[in-house]
């Protein structure tokens, strides 16, 4: 039996406006899954304030989640902050979403709201190496050579400018 992903509910806006749920909310899932799961590092690294956030919410219950539990998040760095491009970053799914195709619909919701903030602008990604073909799928290409991130093999990545949609 396959089971279907659930519809997810998206909200986008800047830090000041997350209000504190939303940010408990990310910092949680977060913590979750880049602490537990993949080892101890300072999560919160003062790129927060200076991006946009990408929250992917359940529009209702499914398989033991509440309606409104964040499943998905990534953020956007603002261009000259990390990289003179804007930069994706912190993409998560939650452990119970994996394997339903939803970390492609939330970097592909991510690389959208880019192109509309920023448009004809290229994006850059630090990238675990071992996503780099997935990455790939969206039109990220390897910049340089393999490097330690927090002991986690990283691939830097640029995707081109788009040209804005007609």
């Amino acid at each position: 039996m396959t089971t279907q992903p659930p519809d997810i509910l998206w909200t986008w806006c800047r830090f000041p406006d997350l209000g504190l749920q939303n940010l408990y909310d990310l910092l949680q899932l977060r913590a979750r899954v880049f602490i537990l799961e993949q080892g101890p590092y300072l999560d919160p690294d003062g790129l927060d304030q200076r991006s946009w956030h990408l929250l992917g919410r359940l529009a209702r219950d499914w398989h033991g989640l509440p309606a409104g539990e964040l499943v998905l998040y990534l953020r956007a760095v603002d261009p000259g902050v990390k990289y003179d491009e804007p930069a994706l970053g912190r993409v998560v799914n939650h452990p119970a979403v994996r394997g339903l195709g939803l970390g492609r619909v939330l970097v592909g919701e991510g690389v959208r709201r880019c192109d509309l903030s920023w448009p004809g602008q290229a994006n850059r990604i630090s990238a675990q190496a071992h996503l780099a073909d997935f990455y790939g799928g969206f039109g990220y290409q390897a910049v340089g050579e393999v490097y330690l991130e927090d002991d986690i093999p990283h691939q830097e990545m640029l995707r081109p400018g788009q040209a804005p949609a007609a």
